[in-house]
């Protein structure tokens, strides 16, 4: 009779470690639009980001991100303003992955902003194919893309595959992707790369300064230093920077977080150990840029050295990250961000 209550009890012991592991892991589901070009994701049900690639952009980007209490982390300029925040930097969508100087071509900072004269300078990337989109308590979504010049002439071929995965306070999302070479490429060391975030007006950190900001209309509007009482955030690297000296510092991983509401939100950027340059420099702004750029490494040393990475006609390159975004009544450790570190260099 002992054994068998025993045995009870451990079998009671084991299903109550499931249920609560199943109420932990969230389900995930990837739903491509009949009639767009949009894959939105969805965690229980709750829409956690949209993958989007019309022609009217000149890049994909994952806009709008939301935490897991349905929060917005992405600044909504260009593509659904809101009101009093930031209209600076219209290529800063949501989060997207290019590079400044590829072959002598700025796919950084290209936007319907930019002269129809000087677009000649400037790349695109245009996604073509939607490989994969898959549900489960890891979602997948995976696409094709073409980095171009303005006749279309293809430089690189990009294939990315997104995971993504949450539960009641946490979402995570990590980027794979592999950049191969259609002819003879240059990533020339520059300052703007290469995964970019751009952040709610909430995250960005407060300033005395004045701020100008510039609309899609060219208007200029200039904020007075101090008056703008509702940035609230900070940056934290691996290596212990805070604020603005976080930025041209190297760190396996950063994060930036404020409050939100009534809520603690941060946002972390990790990166891998089998990324070119590794570990990054953080091209971490006050103003709300928050970026990972291994690749310029020139104006992040002040010129003491260089990286310029290049591909003969054939070769690829990969990169990858994990984003990780809390909320709660705290934000996420450095203990916890260092194992999730450790686990994401494992996979």
């Amino acid at each position: 009779m002992k054994r068998f209550r025993l045995s009870g009890f451990i079998l009671a012991m084991v299903i109550s470690a499931s249920m609560a592991l199943a109420q932990k892991q969230q389900r995930v589901s990837v739903v491509k639009s009949p009639t767009e070009n949009k894959v939105d994701v969805f965690i229980d049900g709750k829409l956690f980001t949209s993958f989007l690639y019309p022609d009217s952009l000149e890049k994909p980007v994952l806009f709008p991100i939301h935490a897991a209490n349905g929060t917005i982390v992405t600044r909504g300029f260009p593509l659904e303003p809101r009101a009093g925040e930031p209209t600076d930097h219209p290529h800063h969508m949501g989060l997207w992955f290019n590079f400044e100087n590829v072959s002598g071509l700025d796919f950084w900072n290209n936007s319907y902003a930019i002269p129809k004269e000087k677009k000649h300078l400037y790349g695109w990337i245009r996604t073509d194919k939607i490989l994969e989109t898959k549900n489960g308590t890891t979602g997948k979504l995976a696409y094709h893309a073409n980095w171009t010049n303005q006749q279309k002439q293809v430089l690189l071929e990009e294939t990315t595959r997104f995971e993504f995965s949450g539960d009641e306070h946490q979402r995570i999302m990590d980027r794979f992707t592999t950049l191969k070479a259609d002819t003879d490429i240059a990533f020339n060391d520059a300052k703007d790369g290469m995964l970019g975030l751009r952040l709610a007006h909430e995250l960005q950190i407060p300033t005395t300064a004045d701020q100008e900001f510039t609309d899609n209309k060219g208007n200029v509007t200039v904020v007075k230093g101090g008056t703008d009482h509702i940035p609230n955030g900070n940056y934290l690297t691996s290596a212990g920077k805070t604020g603005n000296d976080a930025w041209s510092t190297r760190g396996v991983w950063c994060k930036v977080f404020g409050k939100m509401g009534a809520d603690s939100v941060s946002i972390a950027i990790i990166d891998h150990p089998k990324n070119p340059n590794y570990p990054t420099f953080w091209h971490a702004r006050g103003y709300g840029l928050f970026a990972a750029n291994p690749l310029g490494e020139k104006v992040f040393t002040n010129g003491k050295s260089s990286i310029n990475l290049k591909l003969k006609k054939g070769e690829s390159v990969t990169f990858r990250y994990r984003i990780v975004i809390n909320n709660g009544d705290k934000t996420i450790s450095t203990a916890e961000l260092n194992e999730m570190a450790a686990k994401f260099a494992a996979k």
